[in-house]
């Protein structure tokens, strides 16, 4: 099961989500796209479940607190206590023994990110 993660701006757009997401490796394969849960229903990322015909999958902010990522921001540690939302996410949702496939990008006006995570699922 691949999932992709993502983290964004709340003033983020359709097209940075969609690239970020083609950086990360693009949809094919995936089975969800996560995110934390007070994200889970923005618009733009609504649109994007619909274009690629994928579940979000909402995750606590909770859940993520304390999942090692490879990446850190500074600002995501403070606020979520791990270092990226994107990688923490798609690794919540993929499942215990997930393990990223690609690291947290970032799109170019720096208000996405993505990563992508496979497992069994959770």
């Amino acid at each position: 099961m691949k999932v992709a993660g993502l983290g964004f701006r709340k003033d983020v757009t359709l097209a940075s989500l969609r690239e970020a997401l083609l950086a990360a490796g693009g949809p094919d394969g995936l089975a969800a796209m996560a995110t934390v849960s007070d994200k889970a229903d923005t618009e733009p990322l609504k649109q994007l479940a619909r274009e690629y015909g994928l579940p979000i999958k909402p995750v606590s902010a909770d859940m993520l607190a304390g999942i090692e990522t490879p990446t850190q921001s500074k600002l995501v540690v403070e606020k979520f206590n791990t270092g990226s939302v994107a990688e923490a996410a798609a690794l919540a949702v993929a499942g215990p023994r997930a393990r990223l496939i690609a690291t947290r990008v970032v799109s170019q006006d720096r208000t996405a990110t993505a990563a992508i995570a496979e497992g069994d699922g959770a």
